[in-house]
């Protein structure tokens, strides 16, 4: 019998369609929050930390759904502006931000710094609400730089200024395909797919020895 895998997510077609790729030799349904009757919740992200805003958002929902519940966040972390804008990524420049003046918010405040100073890596954590109740993090990240101006036609975010370690091209030029094999959440992804492996394992082995 599948296990039920909900993703509390606010663009949950692009990140459904990644985690039933990254999972499809796994007996395991991936549903959105919708699916799952729970599309009427909306949890505050107003943590500290990404792994706060992530546990936050699993939990909440796992008070309504059965089966396993998994939320992240992600930040971008510049070490020249002591972490910024971590958390605080999505709402950089304020409670009507936008990517583009995110952008230009990173690159005002990283002006005349060159290039071997604008070290920074985007970090994804994912909260697994188990069926128990109980609560795994697992995180993943990749490392690059901050260019100088905007790079690339694809992605989002913070994607054309995030020259990525080892390509020396930006999130927004290397292209969807590509990322999604080497970000910091197809990172965490796969620290994910390992978890449920374990927890699948043991419960078939837990299961074999009951009989």
């Amino acid at each position: 019998m599948n296990k039920k895998l909900l993703i509390v997510s606010s663009d949950n077609s692009h990140k459904i369609a990644e985690i039933k790729s990254i999972l499809k030799d796994l007996p395991i349904t991936v549903l959105s929050k919708t699916e799952a009757g729970c599309g009427d919740i909306e949890v505050i992200e107003d943590g500290d930390t990404l792994e706060e805003n992530a546990t936050k958002k699993a939990v909440e929902i796992a008070k309504r759904a059965n089966g396993i519940v998994i939320a992240d966040d992600t930040g971008l972390f510049v070490d020249r502006l002591n972490g910024e804008p971590g958390v605080y990524s999505a709402r950089y420049s304020g409670e009507n931000a936008t990517y583009i003046s995110n952008n230009q918010k990173l690159l005002k405040k990283l002006e005349g710094v060159p290039l071997e100073d604008r070290t920074a890596k985007f970090k994804t954590i994912i909260a697994i609400v188990l069926e128990d109740k109980s609560v795994k993090l697992v995180s993943g990240e990749c490392t690059g730089q901050i260019g100088f101006e905007p790079k690339g036609e694809n992605g989002f975010g913070y994607d054309p200024l995030f020259i990525v370690d080892g390509y020396g091209k930006t999130f927004a030029e290397l292209g969807e395909e590509i990322k999604n094999t080497i970000s910091h959440r197809a990172n965490a992804l796969k620290e994910l797919k390992k978890e449920l492996k374990i927890l699948l394992e043991d419960e078939y082995n837990e299961n074999s020895n009951n009989k």
